[in-house]
């Protein structure tokens, strides 16, 4: 019988980046629940088995479940209502697809896991997922950070994330364009399919991006320079690694120069 959940931040793809309390979690878990999200994604299960592979003893038995990712829908086309409605019926399909599962878990199989890229504090539904699963299952919970990926976008372009005394302000691509102002300070967006930096481009060409993709992975990209002469360097960048490899997580920082 379940009596446990553990959401777990493991960083960007490497086994290098995960923390200590991490590991530590990792091993205390018996059963990884992971959306399934099709040939796209095959290579993210693969990634986090392999961060399981890497720190947890062979003698620990544990397995991954696969769990049938529901549809979500065009988000782009959505007004910010339909968006938020969208999401939410979506959380609650998975809140529905994740209680099936745990509901047939073995009686020995104790504690459940949700690996989180990155830190589950930063645009991840994990924990609002789990809150509602909760509400059905009488089930303790923790949750375990990890290196997110403005921090890892902040070093390896070798920048603090902010200037002395100054703001950081953390946004979406769905939201950067009529939020945009340089009295934000320091800009980080995430969740940007679409590069929505290139509609400030006109307006604040010497901004400075830097922009990064498949952080902390073998594949990692590197971009970074004025907005107006870098975009179409990145837009290609990104559209060719998206091609080969199905997927593409990339997040970026703006900010003014000098």
């Amino acid at each position: 019988m379940i009596k446990q959940i553990r959401i777990i931040g493991i960083g960007m793809g490497d086994p290098r980046h995960l923390t200590g309390e991490a590991v530590e979690a990792l091993r205390t878990v018996d059963v990884f629940l992971v959306a399934d999200k099709g040939k796209r994604s095959a290579d993210l299960v693969a990634a986090r088995q392999a961060i399981c592979a890497a720190a947890i003893p062979t003698e620990r038995s544990y397995r991954f479940v696969e769990v049938t990712d529901p549809q979500r829908g065009p988000d782009a086309e959505r007004s910010p209502a339909a968006y938020g409605q969208g999401v939410r019926d979506w959380h609650a399909a998975r809140v529905d697809a994740y209680a099936d599962v745990i509901a047939g878990l073995a009686p020995h199989e104790e504690t459940v896991g949700f690996l989180v890229w990155g830190d589950p504090a930063f645009y991840d539904s994990t924990i609002r997922i789990v809150d509602a699963l909760r509400d059905r299952i009488d089930v303790d919970h923790d949750v375990v950070p990890g290196i997110s990926a403005p921090q890892l976008l902040a070093a390896r372009h070798r920048v603090p994330l902010n200037r002395i005394g100054a703001s950081i302000h953390v946004t979406t691509g769905r939201r950067l364009v009529e939020e945009y102002d340089p009295s934000l300070g320091d800009v980080v967006v995430m969740l940007d399919g679409h590069l929505a930096c290139r509609g400030l481009a006109d307006r604040y060409p010497e901004v400075e991006l830097l922009w990064g993709a498949y952080l902390g992975s073998p594949d990692e990209l590197l971009v970074r320079g004025p907005l107006a002469t870098v975009i179409d360097e990145v837009a290609r960048v990104r559209a060719a690694a998206r091609e080969q490899h199905g997927w593409v997580m990339d997040t970026y920082l703006l900010r003014q120069p000098g």
